[in-house]
């Protein structure tokens, strides 16, 4: 099912919905929420509400970044959903297509996740980029697992989950492991920046316990790239 409007920029996938809540598949390059300026209204959030009046935000993905957007029906469900996100309650994985070849996590599960832990702050100087901070950054950890290596693109595939949630932490992490993602263009080099046409980063997956039903709800959506 989709939502359509009278324009191709009102067309979003519904992965999800029922009377509590929705869970729609957002392109790269649509903010999701509206921005400053009559320019920046255009946004998943507007979109939904077109079909769903009721529709309310719960959490937010980068502009740049693809994938699953959870949103609540209703006052009640968008506090239940929130509260779930704040602690931590809200499954997440993001798949990634990196620069050059990345090798194993040095201390990695038997199911082959290791964990990236390096804290973030505010680059002020050059918001709204994030910097790894060991004196004022705040706690940062990524789980990541190797999916495979593009000989081609001399590119590996990485699936993420966010353990913490700061602003732009998978992207900072997976440069600071040397590795930046394809069509990053605010934290890859050039000759990287430019071997995509947009950042090669997606929000795959989101496994979260219903507010009404009590049951665990997982949703997916197919990487695109």
């Amino acid at each position: 099912m989709d939502y359509r409007s009278d324009s191709p920029e009102g067309t979003l996938p519904l992965l999800y919905g029922d009377a509590h809540m929705l869970a729609v598949d957002k392109p790269a390059g649509l903010l999701s929420v509206p921005g400053r300026g009559a320019d920046k209204q255009d946004c998943a959030a507007a979109r939904v509400r077109r079909a769903y009046p009721d529709a309310l935000v719960v959490h937010r993905l980068d502009m740049a970044t693809s994938g699953l957007l959870l949103m609540a029906r209703g006052p009640a469900m968008q506090r239940a959903l929130s509260r779930a996100f704040e602690q931590r309650r809200v499954g997440k994985r993001y798949v990634a297509l990196a620069a050059g070849r990345i090798g194993a996590p040095a201390s990695a599960d038997d199911d082959g996740w290791g964990c990236i832990d390096l804290p973030l702050a505010a680059d002020w100087p050059k918001r709204p980029r994030q910097v790894v901070d060991a004196v004022h950054g705040r706690p940062s950890r990524t789980r990541w697992r190797i999916l495979g290596y593009d000989v081609a693109r001399d590119a590996t595939r990485v699936e993420l989950e966010p353990v913490t949630g700061r602003s732009h932490q998978l992207r900072v992490h997976l440069l600071a492991l040397g590795h930046p993602i394809l069509g990053d263009v605010l934290y890859a080099p050039p000759a990287v920046r430019e071997r995509a046409p947009r950042l090669l980063l997606h929000a795959s997956m989101l496994e979260v316990t219903h507010p009404a039903t009590g049951e665990r709800l997982r949703c997916c959506s197919p990487v695109p790239f």
